[in-house]
């Protein structure tokens, strides 16, 4: 095998030096968690012939997306290079692997369909940002560490902090899992021996900074607390309200449209300035009105502001009602990426104001453009800015009572909206047609191995 060296700290090195059957390791964002997991499982089907580890997360998207790429990158490159470890892509009767020389395997695979391990045997399992695996997954995983071998079998979860009545806190607080945490210094790339930042580190820990609430006191300070209140509760009305201009021609624009009938059908017009900024130059909201007058709706507004098409149109999903508007439109509408955690990252990054003294998105004061005539019967607010205030979290139970967050889903179709021209701007790999700027070599080549199922439910064996 090629020789490899790496610098495990802290909790980084206790996690690798555990033997217990369960153990996590948690801790704020960037805290080198993946690479500590995937080089103990590397290290695992190194040392023990025979072994069979599993490499997993909830889906197969973001598994093959990020997790899979950290490990060809930063752990089993050159293994796989040398020819000591090769992969295989799976089939309809064997899982998606890493295949090493001594016999060792290390399945991989998203837990979109936690039931279909149960026939798999392991000697250890990994799950990656495990706090988005549902208690019954995890269980069931756990029923599977029996598989023949001559060392400790182990249950290996990472994540960040999550609510505290979480099953992983839980779990630990009954002694069941060894919690292990993690800290920034425990990361080489992000901090010196001496406890000074490297230029990653100063880069990195600033945009951690910059964000507030519950995402600051998760990501940047490694806390188990709840979300609560106001989701962006970076959003001001005198910071990012402002008063119209007149756009340049030579800016970019992004459309953007949420569907609805009995809820509210949204549409909003963005300019993008030279540095990236974005500004709400015109929304429509309006109830129980037909795609293909709401269609003609834009065609009237077009013509009457002088507007050239957008560079995209990014829509909901609904084929039948992207049809609808794409035939009375007459202009190709994108799929929207519609993740919601990443969607409400990447909008408070932009309410932050920045050194130069400006936020990177704004809305304009006059932005609603439509009176809708259901708006004072019913008493719902129109439009981002009014909807934004009331935008907050809710804390529901999942099947397995285990505390789930989300939006509280009232007055949030221009919150969605705007999430979906936010993703395309700032979520480049989501454009249709192209690829990601600055994409990863090593992503696309997982991609490409898995087929064209991403952002599908699959199997996850990745079996065809």
């Amino acid at each position: 095998m090629t020789n490899q060296t790496f610098d495990m700290r802290g909790g980084a090195l206790d996690f690798l030096r555990y033997r217990g059957p369960e153990v996590c390791l948690a801790g704020a964002a960037g805290t080198g968690k993946s690479v500590a997991g995937l080089l103990k499982m590397h290290l695992r089907a190194l040392s023990i012939p025979g072994y069979r580890g599993a490499i997993l997360r909830a889906t197969h998207t973001s598994l093959v997306g990020s997790t899979l790429v950290t490990f060809e990158n930063q752990i089993v490159g050159p293994a796989m290079a040398s020819g000591d470890v090769t992969w295989f892509g799976g089939s309809g009767r064997k899982p998606a692997a890493y295949n090493y020389s001594n016999g060792s395997t290390i399945v991989v695979g998203g837990l979109d369909s936690p039931g279909k391990f149960l026939s798999t045997e392991f000697t250890d399992v990994l799950i990656d940002e495990a706090n988005q695996v549902s208690l019954t997954a995890y269980e069931t995983l756990l029923a599977r560490l029996r598989h023949a071998s001559p060392t400790y079998h182990q249950m290996v979860t990472l994540t960040n902090p999550d609510h505290p009545e979480h099953y992983l806190r839980q779990r630990a607080l009954e002694g069941k899992i060894n919690m292990v945490t993690s800290f920034h210094r425990d990361n080489p790339r992000l901090v010196n021996l001496d406890g000074t930042f490297t230029a990653d580190g100063v880069e990195y820990l600033s945009r951690l900074d910059a964000l507030s609430g519950v995402r600051r006191a998760r990501f940047r300070d490694g806390l188990w607390v709840a979300a609560e209140g106001q989701i962006w509760d970076g959003w001001s009305q005198d910071t990012h309200v402002i008063d119209p201009f007149q756009v340049p021609a030579e800016w970019r624009t992004v459309w953007s449209w949420d569907q609805g009938f009995q809820n509210p059908q949204v549409f909003q017009r963005w300019a993008v300035d030279g540095d990236g900024r974005m500004f709400l130059t015109h929304e429509l909201s309006v109830r129980q009105r037909l795609v293909e007058d709401f269609a003609k709706d834009l065609l009237e507004l077009k013509e009457r502001h002088g507007w050239s098409w957008p560079e995209v149109f990014v829509a909901d999903h609904d084929g039948g009602d992207r049809a609808t508007m794409e035939r009375h439109l007459g202009f190709t509408t994108t799929k929207a990426r519609k993740s919601v955690g990443p969607g409400i990252q990447a909008v408070a990054q932009r309410l932050v104001t920045q050194k130069d003294g400006r936020a990177r998105l704004f809305v304009f004061r006059d932005a609603v453009v439509n009176r809708d005539p259901l708006a004072a019967s019913d008493k719902r607010p129109r439009g981002l800015a009014a909807e934004i205030g009331g935008y907050v979290w809710q804390t529901i139970r999942g099947t397995d009572g285990v505390p789930q967050e989300q939006p509280q889903k009232i007055h949030d179709h221009s919150m969605d909206t705007m999430r979906y021209a936010v993703m395309y701007l700032d979520q480049p790999q989501s454009r249709a047609g192209s690829p990601a700027r600055g994409s990863n070599p090593v992503s696309a080549a997982l991609s490409q191995r898995f087929g064209n199922n991403l952002g599908k439910t699959v199997n996850p064996y990745g079996n065809k």
